[in-house]
């Protein structure tokens, strides 16, 4: 870790706008604002300098599960998306026996206070049997605030998110739980109405689990879910930018509708993702990867995706020519908001930790560092 550093000549993304020729100053872990005379210098000219993606939907990478790998295993996960520029990330789970996600999330919670991960997302088991996607539908239960307690407590207070069909029975009630303790209520893996959702929203809802996934699609006469989670001011909304989860069409909606400041662009990685193709297993589900696309074996619905941000961030710079403010303020600003961390990390701001981004003119990934610290160091000519 360099003392202190600075890196000029690149377009620097803060939130406050594109500075040409800007320059970030590093100082250990975090960044400043004053440059020493004998601070050493790193030219990016041509390049974009952004801050570290922040990822509040993944269950893997690199060949390794957040959902069943031993600590090593997530580790490697966790590095596997680092290098891909995802600087903080939240581990997600999925549906499984009650007993085992609670140990589990005592197990997480171990590596959330370590600094390794910024918390833990619950991914059922408290979904449809209609939408249930790549979950085992022996498993899934309805949402009983009980149950729902007993998974926030055993994460010992690093739970962020719990993904729910709120219009089952328990589901208004168990918004209401979360809300009370400071945990994120996320409306997924839903068939709820467009009424059932406002209703859930009303209770305290505040993010869309995947929009357009595992729910109902938008109706003229039935407008569903996707209506009342894109209208609403309270609501921020998921989106997996892969070009396999949504058509360019589907998210140039969620982003005229909901407007930058109201996505979050997600992973749902899996662990093929950054690793390859090849037979996988997500949770007690066997999946296969072909061509960077996972699917359950058995029924062929997708099963998260092997996307990483780096990636998400291109393709939206590139294929879907979103401004880049507004990439980052979904990629890298809002998730941080969401999670309670934006005074830490989410923009290139003095105080906030050293964690970036370094993109050349094509939006190719050169650099990434992490409280001040290069894991990619950028190749410079």
């Amino acid at each position: 870790m360099a003392d202190r550093m600075v890196l000029t000549g690149a377009r620097v993304v803060l939130p406050t706008g594109i500075v040409e020729n800007g320059r970030v100053i590093v100082e250990g872990a975090k960044i400043t604002g004053a440059v020493l005379a004998d601070t050493p210098a790193v030219d990016l000219t041509g390049h974009w300098v952004v801050p570290g993606f922040v990822d509040i939907h993944n269950h893997g990478g690199g060949g390794a599960s957040f959902t069943s790998g031993s600590a090593e295993d997530v580790l490697k996960g966790v590095r596997t998306h680092r290098e891909h520029g995802t600087t903080t990330l939240v581990a997600s789970t999925v549906t499984g026996e009650m007993d085992f996600l609670a140990h589990r999330a005592g197990f997480l919670s171990e590596l959330v206070e370590q600094g390794d991960l910024a918390g833990i997302h619950f991914e059922g088991p408290f979904i449809s049997p209609c939408r249930k996607g790549a979950h085992s539908e022996e498993l899934l239960r309805d949402p009983d605030p009980a149950e729902v307690r007993k998974l926030i407590d055993a994460a010992r207070g690093t739970a962020k998110m719990v993904t729910l069909a709120t219009e089952l029975p328990g589901g208004i009630d168990s918004v209401r739980l979360l809300a009370e303790h400071g945990v994120i209520a996320a409306i997924g893996h839903t068939d709820a109405t467009y009424e059932q959702t406002v209703e859930a929203v009303d209770a305290g809802a505040t993010v869309a689990t995947h929009l357009f996934n595992a729910m109902p699609a938008l109706g003229h006469r039935a407008p569903g879910p996707i209506a009342a989670l894109l209208e609403d001011e309270r609501i921020t909304v998921e989106l997996i930018n892969d070009g396999t989860h949504l058509h360019p069409a589907a998210l140039e909606l969620a982003f005229h509708r909901a407007g930058a400041a109201r996505v979050a662009f997600i992973t749902d990685a899996m662990d093929a993702a950054g690793f390859g193709d090849g037979r996988y297993e997500l949770g007690p589900l066997a999946v296969d990867v072909k061509d960077g696309v996972a699917r359950l074996v058995d029924g062929g619905s997708i099963a998260g995706s092997t996307l990483t941000l780096d990636t998400a961030f291109q393709r939206a710079a590139t294929v879907d020519r979103l401004p880049v403010q507004d990439i980052v303020q979904a990629i890298s600003a809002n998730p941080a908001k969401l999670l309670g961390l934006y005074d830490r990390v989410g923009s290139l701001e003095p105080g906030k930790d050293a964690d970036l981004v370094v993109l050349d003119a094509a939006f190719t990934l050169k650099g990434v560092m992490r409280k001040g610290e290069w894991l990619i160091e950028p190749q410079l000519p």
